[in-house]
């Protein structure tokens, strides 16, 4: 019984791996694919080779066998071959899907096992008519058949063994039967021509297997190769590589078909402080967040991208008109604004976004992001934490700015540019203590020009460094004829705090002038001073080793952290106008203003109140135990030629009568 049951299962097993042989493959979709794509193209040929073959059998027994025998089953093989051909040939274009391809390759299957079966006994019932001579050309031909077919079938196993067997074996088994020396020889020579092609088709298609799983591999390999050059690495969404291939693909588009999409350029603001004060770590854990959270924002019809550091970038391809890109826009800032909970701490950052659109805003992708890239800058100087529209303004800020640029560039600024001073008063005293110098421009070509306007734009060109040399220098020589117990107040740009040359030159410039380093005040805004936190820190440390003293301008408006400046040597901080405006009438702007001076005293740091331009205002400050201000209330900037008024006796209370 243990036998029996043993043999019945080893020929269940058998029949299994015999059943699975002859099958399309099931789990193996790219194979199955190229199959069917190298046996469309043999398909023409195989089925030339049948026909031919079948009309020489037919016309041999012509003669000596019925015609429905001959020319109606050839015929018949023919209307069959050319219907099946027809629906390669209409197909011939298609990519089917691996489903598809692999229900093509079960017919084939069924249809070859069919149509060999059929025209085998066709031709051994044609064999019955024959002698001895006809009989070895059927062989001959139904051979050649055979052979060609399994040759056309090389790499489609499965139909290849069955139609190779299904000729074969007939054949094998009807010379056998004849038992003549020339049927059996035909016999041995057709079991052996057989076992030879389908070991060699077998060879051949497991090789062709390996080839389309190591190509399966290698384009598996490449499309992830593709994948992580296009993708961030840090938090998974399109890097600037694909970004900008995207942008430019959709552009294209978009000019075909008169469509239209507008690009955003995402900047965090305070993500820098963050950084520097937690690590690397905690602000690479918030570069994902944001990721996480803009991708949930944008949905389907805003594609994500981060450009690198704390930039992203947005495309916005379905909105109805400029308002709605706009609403769209400020709620993804709004959403920002939520507090960001990490594993140790939970954070709080804004997003200023730029926006440009296609058509209106420019024709061409890359100029549809500088025009965003400007939207942001300009964004973030006057409406930082929301989203600002490239517009015609934009347009012709963009006009002037070249202009200034190419002016300021060709400028004899040693000549051109001035110095005038704006004082800094003590209200208890109401002397002048001190003396802010501010940087004015006499263009002989463009007239007066706004510091608002070629600051920034030698910021921009890099002729920063230029100006802070010439505008100090002048302003230690006016200085120098000053009393010694009033101070010179002077600004530092970004570049003046983050370069190592410009700091030597600073220096040098303060080191040659005569002047006591103990009476100078250097002003750093938050914003500089949070650009490179390190640098920053290093170029304070040294001026302050010289004896000068340390202003932070604009506190309160920018994102550094009270750890980090209390890390700093500063000796003063300097209340930004925002807070001072109205402060009479507003009860925020007093609590504001009465912490800062509560902060400002506990840290044992001077405190001085920009922007100060009524009575009521500076009644207000004096109220909350203010000393040091500045504003227009006192005086506008001044040349240097009516300094010596404001230090003849000039006080607060002549100011006020």
């Amino acid at each position: 019984m243990f036998i029996r049951r043993r043999r019945a299962k080893l020929v269940k097993t058998l029949l299994s791996r015999v059943v699975r042989f002859l099958a399309v493959p099931r789990d193996n979709p790219e194979l199955v694919k190229a199959q069917f794509e190298v046996f469309s193209r043999q398909v023409p040929l195989m089925y030339a080779i049948v026909l031919v073959n079948a009309w020489a059998i037919a016309f041999l027994f012509l003669s000596i066998a019925p015609l429905w025998l001959t020319v109606d089953m050839a015929a018949a093989f023919t209307a069959v071959c050319i219907v099946r051909l027809s629906f390669w040939w209409r197909s011939r274009h298609v990519s089917p899907t691996p489903e598809e391809a692999r229900a093509a390759l079960i017919r084939t299957n069924q249809f070859g096992a069919v149509l060999s079966v059929t025209i085998t006994m066709w031709a051994l019932t044609l064999a019955g008519y024959g002698n001895e001579e006809l009989n070895g050309n059927i062989a001959f031909f139904m051979a050649i058949t055979g052979v060609s077919v399994v040759v056309c079938l090389l790499h489609l196993r499965s139909a290849a063994f069955i139609v190779g067997l299904s000729i074969a074996i007939p054949f094998i088994v009807f010379f056998t039967m004849m038992a003549t020396p020339s049927s059996i020889a035909m016999a041995v020579n057709m079991l052996f021509v057989t076992t030879s092609l389908l070991i060699i088709v077998a060879v051949q298609s497991r090789h062709f297997a390996d080839a389309i799983d190591a190509r399966t591999k290698l384009e598996q390999a490449n499309r992830e190769n593709m994948r992580l050059a296009n993708r961030d690495s840090l938090t998974g969404l399109n890097n600037r590589r694909r970004f900008f291939a995207y942008l430019n693909d959709i552009h294209q588009e978009a000019r075909a078909r008169g469509q239209h999409f507008a690009v955003g350029i995402v900047d965090l603001d305070g993500f820098k402080p963050v950084n520097d004060l937690y690590g690397h770590a905690v602000g690479d854990a918030l570069l994902m967040e944001v990721g996480k959270r803009l991708s949930a924002l944008a949905g389907n019809d805003i594609q994500v991208a981060r450009l690198g550091g704390d930039e992203f970038a947005l495309i916005f391809l379905d909105y109805r008109n400029d308002t709605d890109l706009l609403e769209r826009s400020e709620a993804l800032c709004v959403a920002m604004r939520e507090p960001i909970v990490l594993a140790d701490v939970t954070v709080r950052i804004t997003a200023s976004i730029g926006l440009a659109a296609f058509p209106q805003t420019a024709g061409d992708a890359n100029d549809l992001y500088e025009r965003a890239d400007y939207a942001l800058y300009n964004g973030k100087r006057s409406r930082r934490g929301h989203a600002t529209l490239f517009s015609n303004e934009h347009l012709e800020q963009i006009a002037r700015s070249t202009q200034l640029e190419q002016v300021l560039r060709d400028a004899d600024l040693d000549e051109e540019i001035s110095v005038f001073f704006q004082p800094i008063a003590d209200i208890r005293s109401g002397k002048v203590v001190a003396f802010e110098a501010l940087a004015r421009w006499t263009s002989p070509v463009l007239g007066a020009v706004s510091p608002a306007l070629f600051i920034p734009v030698a910021e921009r060109a890099g002729l920063i460094d230029r100006l802070t040399r010439i505008l100090l220098k002048k302003a230690l020589v006016t200085a120098l004829g000053w009393p010694e117990d009033v101070r010179l107040s002077f600004n530092l740009s970004t570049h003046d705090i983050s370069s190592s040359e410009g700091l030597t030159r600073i220096v040098g410039i303060l080191s040659s002038s005569g002047i006591e380093p103990a009476r100078v005040d250097f002003e750093i805004t938050e914003t500089a001073m949070m650009y490179d936190f390190e640098r920053a820190k290093a170029a304070i440390e040294t001026l302050r080793q010289m004896g000068c003293g340390i202003a932070l301008d604009d506190f309160g408006t920018g994102y550094s952290s009270l750890t980090q400046i209390h890390a700093l040597p500063l000796t003063k901080i300097k209340i930004d106008r925002s807070f001072v405006c109205g402060i009479d009438k507003s009860p925020a702007s007093y609590k504001i203003v009465k912490s800062l001076l509560s902060l400002s005293h506990d840290m044992g740091l001077g405190c001085v109140i920009e922007g100060v331009e009524t009575k009521a205002e500076m009644q207000t400050l004096e109220r909350l135990g203010a000393r040091l201000i500045q504003g227009f209330h006192f005086s506008r900037p001044v040349p240097e030629a009516d300094i010596a008024a404001l230090l003849g006796g000039r006080t607060m209370e002549s100011v006020a009568g």
